[in-house]
């Protein structure tokens, strides 16, 4: 029985090696600015698989964050969130918008604001080709600071 299940781990995860693991993403209504709606990617750390890359390094959104006039306002506030985008194969972004959102409206308004202006994305690739790919940043907020998680 051992050797069974040995021999059928080891034919499976040989298979594994030969394949990729592409996660792609169902769009459900068009997106105006999309290169290929069938073919949007969760980029996952393999070979092959490159993720978008912002314009700034998140040290910078954290800081373009803590600027939001809802922060400013509320020094007190705590909170969490994820907010998800999706870069075009151009590196533009094309959505922004909260995935999990924050206990305020305006908040989120703000926050997604700023999302909206990063700037031109270097586009995510796999195998080499420019392809549209979904980011998504998970934060939190803690007396009335913005960190990225």
């Amino acid at each position: 029985m051992k050797t069974i299940l040995t021999l059928l781990l080891s034919i499976f995860f040989t298979g594994l090696s030969y394949g990729q693991f592409v996660a792609k993403m169902e769009v459900k209504e068009p997106i105006p600015g999309i290169c290929n709606d069938k073919n949007v990617i969760a980029i996952l750390p393999f070979d092959g698989q490159k993720e978008a890359v912002c314009p700034i390094t998140e040290d910078e959104i954290t800081e373009r964050l803590n600027q939001i006039e809802f922060l400013k306002q509320n020094p007190k506030h705590k909170d969490k969130g994820m907010i998800g985008l999706i870069i075009n194969c151009k590196g533009e972004v094309v959505q922004c918008k909260m995935d999990n959102e924050t206990k305020s409206l305006e908040l989120d308004k703000q926050i997604e604001e700023v999302f909206n202006n990063l700037g031109e994305w270097k586009p995510g690739k796999l195998n080499g080709k420019k392809v549209d790919t979904s980011k998504l940043y998970s934060f939190k907020i803690s007396k009335g600071k913005i960190t990225l998680e």
